[in-house]
């Protein structure tokens, strides 16, 4: 079954933007109702993009009730990754495709990613001093 890359970016980008909205604000939760308005789409969408994330191991809370809502702990940091070259470029690919409108942690996250292709892959190609 093939995804559309048309379907798949708009949602990784509203969930990105959940993510930064969550860690914004992370002393206080923030209500689907707040989510949705500070993302621009209904609180069902928020509902299921947080339990997406939620299900992909992002460390976001629920609290029930007054003063509820879902939290991100701000402090929470990603373990060290080690990606294969493939990883890499596919993760790479998929920024491109975003473009211009790739937030600026996608931004920085491409920057890195292709920094990390060109140094791990130096064969001497690149500076004309290996095979072509």
């Amino acid at each position: 079954m093939l995804i559309s890359l048309h379907a798949v970016v708009p949602r990784v980008e509203r969930q990105h933007r959940l993510i930064e909205e969550l860690r914004a604000t992370a002393a206080r939760p923030l209500t689907s109702a707040s989510l949705a308005e500070r993302t621009g789409v209904s609180t069902r969408t928020v509902e299921r993009d947080i339990a997406a994330l939620q299900d992909a191991g992002v460390p976001i809370a629920a609290r029930r009730g007054t003063g509820g809502g879902y939290a991100i702990d701000a402090r929470s940091e990603l373990p060290p990754l080690t990606l294969t070259p493939g990883e890499a470029s596919a993760l790479v690919a998929s920024l491109v495709a975003v473009g211009p409108r790739a937030s600026a942690s996608a931004q920085s996250a491409l920057a890195k990613l292709i920094a990390a292709l060109c140094e791990g892959g130096d064969d001497g190609r690149r500076e004309g001093r290996g095979p072509a």
